[in-house]
């Protein structure tokens, strides 16, 4: 029989929530609690499930996300999320059929770009998605870091870290997030839910261990930034604390707040080990430990895709830092009915400190390469010389990808701190 791929009504969603639990490998129960929860807060018009002889076999969603861009912008994107195939109905196109009505969508609504976190890395290329930032995971051993055992943790810039409940973190977390949006690019806005999931106060289908909070006031009183651990509890055999801190979430507005919340955490007595949690491949903590050694890394992986569907806003809503002009030749070979996929063709892309204009073109490419690039460009976080030389982009121009080089660069790496 054919399997039916459609929008998801409201008596099937528990239906569909047990689908998706079971293709992410986790306990195929719902309760009526969870989906009493969650329910509110989907798009049901946005939210797709494969359907054979009446079961969910397969789940697809989406939602209205807000990206930062370089310099501060921000893009429209359509989220992708909780994409699942159950084992028994693997490699039949179940998933292409849901990707193409979304992108579809997605298009015609006037989204600028598609965004998703890829459990697995080799799906996602052949829908025109490419990596756009990376996270880095770092476990610092204090006991070897050449910290001053007798620092207090208290910011020597007349601010000061003050411990705080959740309660406060939804209410103050906001405005400090939008700020690191302002500075980073690839920031993934949060709603209201977001922080009631992040801080414990929604329902969770994972035991919940409520979290240590600590904020930094600047010494103005104004809050740049906060900090949300967990410690575990550990004794050696001599009757020494051995206990490890886990960064569940740190958002600094302000360099002067990063340096002061990972000073703070790295001064709790009884800790002898800080796991950083997913950070920006940038992130500073290494670098504030006098022995750089002792910050060893756990995890180095990508994190934001982007599936660009209009080069022309992705391009037009950044910022550059030099003044160029470049011929790009974006491939899209998606199949969507129109020549040239989603937003394949040439570009004329003549940016400077002072603005910047895209414009379709037929003179000749300077660059030409697949889509799945283009996102990594706008966003900062790719080399055009590197790419080149891997054989993914076709310099046509002499010297063109130096200058694209410059052209995207980004003095702070592209940082996506949410999966969603």
């Amino acid at each position: 029989m054919t399997v039916d791929v459609r929008t998801v009504a409201e008596s099937e969603f528990s239906d569909w929530q047990r689908a998706l639990r079971v293709g992410f490998l986790r306990p195929p129960v719902v309760s009526d609690a969870e989906v009493a929860d969650r329910l509110p807060h989907v798009d049901l018009t946005r939210t797709l499930g494969a359907y054979d002889r009446g079961r969910t076999v397969a789940t697809f969603r989406s939602f209205r996300q807000e990206v930062s861009t370089v310099g501060g912008g921000i893009l429209t994107a359509d989220a992708i999320t909780q994409v699942t195939v159950s084992p028994t109905h693997r490699r039949r196109g179940l998933l292409s059929r849901m990707m193409s009505t979304d992108l579809t969508a997605a298009k015609e609504r006037g989204d600028a770009l598609a965004t998703l976190i890829a459990a697995e890395y080799p799906i996602y290329g052949r829908f025109g998605f490419g990596v756009a930032s990376s996270i880095a995971e770092w476990s610092v051993d204090l006991r070897v870091a050449g910290l001053d055992p007798r620092r207090s943790g208290r910011p020597e810039d007349g601010g000061r870290i003050d411990l705080t409940d959740a309660d406060e973190i939804r209410k103050v977390g906001p405005d400090v997030h939008r700020a690191l949006m302002g500075v980073r690019a690839g920031v993934t806005a949060r709603t209201p839910r977001d922080w009631d999931n992040g801080t414990g106060a929604a329902v969770q289908s994972e035991p919940w261990q409520e979290p240590y909070y600590a904020v930094y006031r600047a010494e103005s009183g104004e809050v740049e930034g906060y900090v949300a651990y967990t410690v575990d509890e550990r004794w050696d055999d001599a009757k020494q604390p051995v206990n490890t801190a886990k960064v569940r979430d740190l958002i600094a507005a302000t360099p002067a707040a990063e340096r002061a919340l990972w000073e703070y955490v790295c001064s709790v007595d009884w800790i002898s080990t800080v796991r950083s949690g997913y950070r920006a491949t940038d992130d500073p903590l290494p670098s504030l430990l006098p022995d750089r050694r002792a910050a060893r890394v756990l995890t180095h992986a990508d994190m934001l895709w982007v599936r660009v569907l209009d080069a022309v806003r992705v391009l037009e809503g950044r910022t550059y830092p030099v003044t160029d002009g470049l011929v790009l030749d974006v491939r899209d070979g998606y199949a969507t009915g129109e020549a040239g996929g989603f937003t394949g063709g040439r570009y004329l892309l003549d940016a400077s400190p002072d603005g910047v204009s895209c414009v379709r073109t037929t003179r000749s490419a300077d660059l030409a390469f697949d889509v799945a690039h283009l996102g990594a460009f706008a966003f900062g976080d790719e080399s055009a010389v590197r790419l080149a030389r891997l054989g993914l982009v076709d310099e046509l121009t002499p010297g063109a990808a130096a200058r694209a080089d410059l052209l995207f660069h980004t003095p702070l790496r592209a940082f996506s701190p949410d999966i969603f």
